[in-house]
């Protein structure tokens, strides 16, 4: 038995620590990137009863909600993904000068997410790289991940493997994991060339309305919503306005649920 405060801290952290990755390494769902899309899909994916994991590169989950506009810590969200900031208890002010939009506070929108994620039960490895896709039987079935530092560092150590039924891409405008089955895997995406279209220049209201149009699957196995749904199809940006990126989270959760159930 452990006598020393300082052993028993470190083997709660290993036991603990291990125990939730090896009990995530075969899942439903696989969510690159904890973004505001990403997040809001986890939870509705987990409290459908899916077993869902969130993989974030940074140090800190919540995407580009926590700067809000140039550091001004504020967001601007629509009437119509009100009732997602609701579900998270998530607080907003209508603008008076724009009746159907409401600030947010970035900080408490991106913590919020957050917990409203890892409450309802998907687990979050932040700090986690994903640098290549499982690819089985012509669909991608899994992530390759390793730690960010050593990413980072170009260290050679080897990755570890997750599989699940479904990937989603919601890495936001590098859209990385539908970078790596265009290039590795060189398959061809559902998009009008096969390939990745890219990003076009700031034009709000139809960045907000393709961001949830092109949430969808785009090869057996990998789904895109957010920013790299928007990427991957030549969508525009929109800036510090996020009502699209939590319709989009809860679009991919509702098609990737429905494969699931058809599975079961």
């Amino acid at each position: 038995m452990l006598k020393d405060l300082e052993n028993i801290v470190s083997a709660a952290i290993v036991s603990s620590f291990s125990r939730k990755f090896i009990d995530n390494l075969e899942i439903d769902v696989a969510i690159v990137g904890a973004g505001p899309s990403g997040l809001v899909a986890a939870k509705t994916l987990a409290e459908g009863g899916f077993k869902v994991a969130l993989f974030e590169r940074n140090l800190a989950p919540g995407g580009g909600v926590w700067g809000g506009g140039m550091l001004f810590n504020e967001v601007v969200v629509q009437q119509e993904a009100i009732d997602i900031l609701n579900e998270f208890g998530v607080s907003s002010k209508p603008l008076e000068e724009a009746p159907g939009y409401f600030s947010v506070d970035s900080v408490e929108m991106a913590s919020g997410l957050i917990f409203g994620a890892t409450h309802a039960g998907a687990r979050l490895f932040n700090a986690m790289s994903v640098e290549d896709v499982v690819f089985k039987n012509d669909a991608i079935a899994g992530l390759v991940v390793n730690w960010a530092p050593v990413e980072r560092a170009r260290m050679h150590v080897d990755p570890l493997v997750v599989v699940s039924k479904f990937v989603v891409d919601g890495t936001g405008h590098p859209c990385e994991v539908l970078n790596l089955a265009s290039r590795k895997a060189r398959v061809q995406l559902d998009t009008p060339t096969g390939e990745i279209l890219g990003e076009r220049p700031m034009q709000a209201e139809q960045g907000e309305a393709s961001t949830v149009e092109y949430t969808r699957e785009y090869y057996p196995g990998l789904y895109a919503c957010g920013m790299s749904a928007n990427n991957v199809m030549g969508g525009y940006r929109m800036g510090p306005i996020f009502g699209g990126m939590l319709r989009s989270g809860k679009k991919v959760a509702g098609l990737i649920a429905e494969q699931l159930n058809k599975a079961r």
